[in-house]
């Protein structure tokens, strides 16, 4: 068994009031804790993957405030309390400071850390 709190997974991506810790914990999946300041759009850091949209499904809850999750299909809101999966294709854009835990495909989800930072870089 793994387990892994907050503070014992280590920093991922940080810049500009966004960090994401990401440690994997077995099975194929890892655990990724999430701080998003307000107005965040990953829209620019996922242009260029497949309908320039996350390609990593996610399951997980929403620990504190509100995202706008854009998808294919439309819009929708998750807030504090709730429980979510997003699968693939699928862009954030951060109502209000907010705080997610999420367990993801370890190796789709590196694809997608490697894209934004690659992105960040350029």
């Amino acid at each position: 068994m793994t387990s892994a709190t907050r503070d014992e997974v280590p920093v991922a991506l940080e810049g500009d009031g966004l960090e994401l810790r990401l440690k994997p914990i077995g099975g194929g999946l890892s655990v990724g804790y999430l701080t998003l300041p307000r107005g965040t759009d990953m829209g620019p850091a996922l242009k260029g993957l497949p309908d320039d949209a996350c390609q990593c499904p996610h399951w997980g809850y929403v620990l504190k405030g509100r995202i706008r999750m854009r998808t294919a299909e439309g819009e929708r809101t998750y807030e504090a309390g709730q429980a979510y999966y997003w699968s693939p294709g699928h862009v954030p854009l951060i109502e209000e400071d907010t705080e997610l835990v999420e367990f993801s495909p370890t190796e789709e989800f590196e694809r997608v850390i490697d894209h934004v930072l690659s992105r960040a870089g350029a």
